[in-house]
């Protein structure tokens, strides 16, 4: 894996872990499903890029990740 392909990874993991994050402070349902659809978007292109240097480990862990995320939401601020 290259250095700025590694920078990249990085980038987009915690982009979607501070979304994540964010969701918590989220003042309206609105605002949670705007970070909850930041969130998937940096795990989804994470786990792309992931897949793309495959690094299948590191893919599962994040589908996981998201799967997770993806479960928080609907229990806690979809209804």
């Amino acid at each position: 894996m290259s250095e700025e392909q590694e920078r990249q990874l990085a980038h987009l993991k915690a982009l979607g872990e501070k979304a994540y994050d964010d969701m918590y402070e989220a003042h309206s349902f609105r605002d949670a499903n705007v970070c909850y659809s930041d969130a998937k978007e940096g795990f989804y292109g994470a786990i792309g890029l992931a897949e793309e240097l495959g690094h299948q480990d590191e893919a599962d862990a994040l589908r996981k990740r998201l799967e997770h995320i993806k479960e928080v939401f609907r229990s806690q601020f979809a209804g």
